[in-house]
């Protein structure tokens, strides 16, 4: 999560959609940029609302605007499905080593994920909370030019973004069958980046 205290934004960074590579580019840049933990950095939206936004408004800022960053639901979960591939994991529950991208698919439907497949969801990440906190620029990770000129004329920044954090390139076919009910089971989560920009 970064902070940008004169320019009122929050990018908050949900996991698999390139926020690290904003975070190397602009962390100089921040006010405040939460690194660790996990639990921290990947803050979602009802966590910054009950945690950071009382924080914030305590000290004065009680316009403070959120950026998020979501991704096709299909290939968000083809990036946890390569990143959990990594030989760091072997042996681990975690570990996709010996699963293909369909039944990660399948097993991500599942109301009682295994751990492999129990990596989140983008819809819960970024649903508004009652109090009517909520995103306030949701940007499509497939856009990379719409949200790199907003974050450019937000900010007043040239952006020179690096790789980072990129996960090994792998097959990523899954059934018809198997996207059919994925798209059905998951509609939530394709709504969400429907309504980025």
């Amino acid at each position: 999560m970064l902070v940008f205290w004169k320019e009122k934004l929050v990018f908050l960074a949900v996991p698999k959609t390139g926020s690290s590579a904003y975070e190397a580019a602009l962390k100089s840049r921040a006010s405040m940029a939460v690194m660790d933990p996990p639990e921290l950095k990947h803050a979602p939206i009802y966590r910054y609302n009950r945690f950071f936004r009382p924080m914030f408004e305590k000290v004065g800022a009680d316009n403070m605007e959120t950026l998020a960053v979501v991704r096709d639901p299909l290939d968000w979960l083809g990036s946890w499905f390569r990143y959990r591939k990594r030989p760091f994991l072997n042996g681990k529950p975690t570990s996709t080593a010996g699963i293909d991208f369909d039944d990660f698919v399948l097993a991500y439907m599942k109301g009682d994920k295994p751990p492999f497949a129990n990596v989140g969801s983008q819809a819960k990440f970024l649903e508004p909370r009652p109090n009517g906190v909520r995103i306030n620029h949701l940007f499509r990770y497939e856009n990379q030019p719409a949200l790199q000129q907003f974050i450019e004329s937000r900010l007043n920044v040239t952006l020179d973004l690096p790789k980072t954090n990129v996960s090994p390139e792998m097959d990523l076919t899954v059934s018809t069958e198997t996207e059919k009910r994925f798209r059905k089971k998951c509609a939530d989560e394709y709504e969400v980046w429907e309504s980025g920009l």
